[in-house]
């Protein structure tokens, strides 16, 4: 089991994609010209994020989004070309076969559990799913579930809350029929009417109701309306904007936001309490010359203005830290500059004059 687990993964790893939107993150793969993925994961955009191994952090755009088979397809840039591609499966499906999911739970990129299948045909209202019990969690959603074969059986789509590892995945043929009636259409920005199950040209639709059935589509509303940031949010925006960044690359939720500056990632969080705190790992902290390097962090904060050096742990963090109410464009303006300009110097002369180990991130983030 062990042997299969890592072949499958290291042949359809570079079809696992990740997926952002302000809402959160989830998982999708690479079949054909796109990027299979739960409606619930693109939540209502047009575009969200997505990135793989091979392809850095882009813009996507969602093409399909089907409210009653919880699907959506995403269409990339630019062309990607596995070079394993993934297949869907070509075999009935049994109780007890071995399956394996692969996905980004929590944003752990790239975790893989498996398992087996515990009901082939599982009913859920109108639609059948498969039961596995291979451990799935939030983030998981629109990843894959994968035979022995390293074929694709099902979209993982969703658990029961509490429960022992009750996994369901949308199976193959769902998504064959899908893909292959999308298809049929030769056009993008289809809608799958979730009461008629008709398959609806997005610029068909009239104020957000059916043309089929007259049945309101809240998914019409969700991708005409867009994601709109409001108060502190909007504004710490606006100020990354202003610095040229773009904030849609960079959101990883609704309040919070990674971008780089030289070698490292500027985190910037905005917690319930009303902290906005934007910070960046510079280093870790040597094994010698310790004393020396507070000596240098404590001289250094006594002439910086609104920003701030730190150690947390292992760690130096540079940082600006202040309260939503005292948040305002130009001061935010200045201090993020300042940051973002400061880093690079900052992280070059503490690794180099201070012999500091340089940060850890993520392979992938």
């Amino acid at each position: 089991m062990k042997q299969l687990t890592q072949k499958t993964l290291e042949t359809s790893i570079e079809s696992i994609v990740q997926i952002m939107t302000p809402y959160g993150t989830g998982s999708g793969f690479i079949i054909g010209d796109l990027i299979v993925t739960n409606s619930h994961v693109v939540g209502g955009l047009k575009e969200v994020v997505i990135s793989t191994k091979t392809l850095p952090r882009t813009i996507g755009n969602v093409v399909y989004d089907d409210d009653a088979y919880d699907l959506a397809f995403i269409h990339a840039p630019t062309p990607l070309l596995p070079n394993h591609p993934l297949r869907l499966c070509s075999d009935t499906i049994h109780d007890g076969d071995t399956v394996i999911a692969i996905g980004h739970p929590y944003g752990l990129n790239y975790s893989t559990t498996e398992g087996i299948i515990s009901k082939a045909i599982r009913l859920q209202g109108e639609i059948e799913y498969i039961q596995f019990d291979a451990a799935i969690n939030p983030g998981n959603s629109g990843g894959p579930l994968i035979n022995e074969s390293g074929e694709v059986i099902g979209v993982n789509t969703f658990i029961i809350q509490n429960s022992n590892n009750l996994g369901f995945a949308l199976p193959y043929y769902l998504l064959q029929e899908a893909l292959e009636n999308f298809l049929a259409l030769h056009t993008l920005d289809i809608l799958r009417c979730v009461s008629c199950k008709n398959l609806i040209v997005e610029s068909t639709i009239h104020n957000d109701y059916c043309p089929k059935c007259g049945i309101k589509l809240d998914v019409a509303k969700r991708r005409r309306e867009g994601y709109k940031p409001s108060g502190v949010v909007a504004l710490i925006e606006k100020i990354l904007e202003k610095l040229g960044i773009n904030v849609t690359l960079s959101r990883r939720s609704q309040r919070s936001w990674r971008f780089e500056s030289g070698a490292t990632k500027i985190d910037i969080n905005y917690y319930d309490n009303g902290v906005v705190i934007a910070d960046a790992a510079l280093c870790r902290i040597p094994s010698e010359n310790i004393e020396e390097l507070y000596d240098f962090l404590l001289h250094e904060n006594g002439i910086l203005d609104d920003l701030q050096l730190s150690i947390d742990e292992n760690s130096v963090y540079f940082s600006y830290i202040i309260i939503d109410t005292s948040l305002t464009q130009e001061d935010g303006e200045r201090a993020l500059k300042a940051l973002y300009t400061l880093i690079p110097a900052y992280q070059k002369n503490l690794i180099e004059n201070f012999n500091a180990p340089e940060p850890k991130f993520d392979e992938f983030e």
